[in-house]
């Protein structure tokens, strides 16, 4: 039965109104509410699971259908990258209680660094969170070597949206098992941490190779390359103006703080 929109007036013949893609009046009952609850819990999930599962298995295939157009299915790429990392958060920091493990890697090892300690503890437990909010940074790394490919700047969000989810992805599936089972091995336990970034190149490459299909390995890699180094290089740029401003505020303002930079 036609009706007119509620919205903008127009007579709709269909569920939604062609003109502003308002859905068709309906009283709020019991049934309302119930419908909407289940779209929004199956929907969403739905969504997510399918991105999931394809970032799994092709992350550069699934970047590329979402850039091309084919959306309807996806999860939005950024509010995924989110998600994830707020999961990877909670497993790191509530349930493998990462800040502990490392407070005693530091203590049975007599690296007593108070302000290391605290900084790679904090590296350690929110490191998914700190890349997140990196994601416009790597875009550009990642922008700079793949310019002449037509590609511009907020697709390369997008792209290294999919990219950290993959690696957030795969370091709760095999990283975060691998570090609680040895946890109480030092040795073992740092170059598991240690992995977690070295990893990324690999991550990069598979991304790439299958994100531009027609280009060969061998320029792939020359370009995955050319962002770790810019990645790196912007990394110690960034860390070195920190540590630079953060010794001069502590001098002036708290000059008793200074002890933490100091071995105890």
């Amino acid at each position: 039965m036609a009706e007119n929109c509620k919205n903008c007036n127009q007579l709709i013949t269909e569920i939604f109104c062609a003109n502003c893609g308002q859905k068709k009046y309906k009283k709020i009952d019991r049934k309302y509410i119930i419908d909407e609850i289940q779209y929004t819990f199956l929907h969403a999930n739905k969504g997510l699971m399918f991105s999931v599962k394809n970032i799994l298995k092709n992350p550069g295939k699934t970047a590329r259908a979402f850039i091309d157009g084919n959306r309807v299915n996806h999860y939005k790429p950024i509010l995924l990258t989110f998600v994830l990392s707020g999961i990877s958060t909670f497993i790191s920091y509530k349930l493998l209680k990462m800040n502990e493990i490392m407070s005693k890697f530091y203590s049975v090892n007599n690296m007593n660094s108070k302000y290391m300690e605290d900084v790679y503890t904090f590296m350690g437990s929110y490191n998914s969170f700190l890349m997140l909010f990196l994601i416009p940074f790597f875009a550009l790394a990642t922008k700079i070597p793949f310019r002449k490919l037509g590609h511009n700047y907020y697709e390369h969000i997008v792209m290294n949206s999919y990219i950290l989810s993959c690696y957030t992805l795969f370091s709760m599936i095999l990283l975060y098992p691998m570090i609680f089972i040895f946890k109480e091995s030092g040795n073992i336990f740092m170059y598991l941490i240690l992995s977690a970034f070295l990893i990324v190149p690999f991550i990069l490459v598979w991304f790439f190779k299958e994100f531009y299909k027609p280009i060969s390995m061998k320029i792939i890699l020359k370009k995955v390359l050319g962002i770790v180094s810019l990645t790196v290089l912007g990394c110690f740029f960034v860390i070195l103006l920190f540590t630079i401003s953060l010794i001069i505020y502590v001098k002036q303002v708290n000059p008793e703080a200074i002890k933490y930079f100091k071995p105890q």
